[in-house]
């Protein structure tokens, strides 16, 4: 079956998440800069109350993602503490040319293993995503979450259709953006992935539904099941959260 993560950007969003049967949380704040960093003191709160993997967004500020080396040390220090407790990270690094700095981005999944990590929207702003999707390759991340390159992931499902083809399974492709009830069964037979990231906004709402994920995961448990390869990082990733 396809797996739902939803982006949360307060504890009581991933909560209602957890509630409305999402399978993984995106643990950030700061809605209006795309997410950021979110407080330490975040992560236990949640994992008090939900039972499913959080991972957690690594970005010191909106804006570009090119960033400075005090920045990038800030990076690195987030990681480390969030690491025992976190289940996963989330982060992107790119070059002054809008490349992904594949050496930095490097560095911070060897401080964040042996949890996984997700190469986040960074990516759709890269001058060549197909390139750029063997550069996230060579960084060791786990994930990519896309929207093609579009304004929304379904704008994109020809990209997203093509990345998930190319990726050979070396790599899980996540769609994301604009990603709701009412066109994730489109995205899913368009593209053939098999984790999908929301806000779980319903349209025409701003704030999070617990019914809007509901919907989702209904829908994703009627269609024929595709093979998710990162099924077995979030196991793995889960029972590591349990110790």
């Amino acid at each position: 079956m396809a797996l739902l993560e939803v982006c949360c950007f307060t504890p009581e969003s991933a909560i209602l998440a957890w509630g409305g049967g999402a399978d993984r949380v995106e643990l950030c704040t700061d809605q209006g800069a795309g997410g950021k960093t979110p407080p330490v003191e975040w992560l236990p709160i949640v994992q008090r109350h939900i039972g499913i993997p959080v991972f957690v967004m690594i970005r010191p500020r909106g804006g570009d993602f090119i960033y400075s080396g005090a920045e990038f040390d800030q990076m690195k220090r987030d990681i480390n503490a969030f690491k025992p407790k976190a289940d996963g990270f989330v982060f992107g690094i790119l070059d002054g040319q809008a490349r992904v700095d594949v050496a930095r981005t490097a560095e911070l999944v060897n401080t964040a293993a042996p949890l996984p990590c997700t190469f986040h929207k960074a990516f759709d702003e890269t001058p060549d995503l197909l390139a750029a999707l063997e550069d996230v390759v060579a960084t060791g991340c786990s994930a990519i979450l896309t929207s093609g390159g579009a304004p929304s992931a379904l704008a994109g499902v020809d990209t997203l259709e093509e990345l998930v083809r190319k990726s050979q399974k070396r790599i899980t492709i996540m769609p994301g953006g604009g990603v709701r009830a009412s066109n994730i069964s489109r995205i899913r037979e368009l593209t053939g992935a098999g984790i999908f990231h929301s806000s779980a906004v319903p349209e025409g709402a701003t704030e999070p539904s617990a019914s809007e994920a509901r919907q989702m995961k209904a829908i994703l448990r009627k269609q024929d099941p595709h093979e998710v390869p990162f099924v077995e990082s979030l196991s793995s990733a889960a029972s590591q959260s349990s110790d």
